[in-house]
């Protein structure tokens, strides 16, 4: 398994892609003025701006430095007084129910212990809060060409497929099992996101500029195998491709929503 290093490469060209997504995840989550909200790995910021600007006192929280930095540039520029920080999802700057929103989008579903993650956000979530993320669902022509790099780095390390599937983030079951034990129920709802380009060979030129394209290449590229890997991944994007006269591929994802239910009265 290689290891991303989310502050190298261009993910902010990824952030602009993915901020109709936060929009939705922040609606969703509907923050009012003076909540105290925290944005899990928050990357430029797409979130945390757009809970800011509701009026929320908002803390992004992310493990790369140097997007830190540019949300901190964003935020100034729209005269948003955001903190940021460093930290990932299982282990969090804010003390025990800090938080009257948890916000993460694309973020959470990173998280190598999602068993440590989910306690960690229910532990900074005060009671009536809720926990509101977004997870791809892992199918269509991105997740195709997501799992045919991931084949490629492992074949050229000679590592085994993972001995069992990632945790389903956009799953119902799991998530609900996930979470009871903390105490929060769990609701979800399907959305998509088109990702649009002149052309496949524009949209992948960009990819490549992507933190995990870039751990990709580092194994690749001295093996000499970053160019078979680029016809493939051509390959998928052409075959996938929705537009004729350009380029435009749709990925599914669904929004989750954790509370934890009022008591009923006269009942535990």
């Amino acid at each position: 398994m290689t290891m991303v290093d989310w502050g190298a490469g261009s993910y902010e060209e990824t952030a602009r892609r993915l901020e109709p997504a936060a929009r939705v995840v922040v609606e969703r989550a509907a923050p009012a003025p003076g909540e105290r909200v925290v944005d899990v790995g928050c990357g430029t910021g797409n979130a945390a701006l757009l809970a800011a600007e509701r009026g929320a006192t908002v803390t992004g929280v992310d493990p790369a430095a140097r997007l830190l930095d540019v949300a901190q540039h964003e935020a100034a520029a729209r005269n948003l007084d955001i903190a940021f920080a460093p930290g990932d999802a299982a282990a969090l700057p804010l003390a025990d129910a800090e938080a009257d929103v948890v916000l993460s989008v694309f973020g959470l579903i990173f998280a190598p212990d999602p068993q440590a993650a989910a306690a960690e956000l229910a532990r900074v979530t005060k009671p009536g809060g809720r926990i509101v993320f977004s997870a791809w669902i892992p199918e269509g022509t991105i997740s195709q060409a997501v799992r045919a790099a991931g084949e490629a780095v492992r074949n050229a390390l000679d590592q085994p497929p993972p001995s069992a599937p990632p945790f389903p983030w956009h799953h119902l079951d799991a998530l609900t099992e996930l979470f009871a034990p903390h105490g929060f129920e769990v609701t979800v709802d399907e959305h998509q996101l088109a990702f649009t380009a002149v052309s496949a060979q524009d949209y992948l030129d960009e990819q490549e500029r992507h933190p995990a394209a870039l751990a990709g290449q580092a194994v690749l590229g001295p093996r000499g195998e970053s160019d078979a890997l680029r016809e493939r991944l051509l390959a998928i994007y052409e075959a996938g491709n929705e537009e004729p006269d350009g380029f435009r591929v749709t990925s599914s994802y669904v929004v989750v929503t954790a509370r934890i239910p009022p008591k009923r009265p006269g009942g535990t």
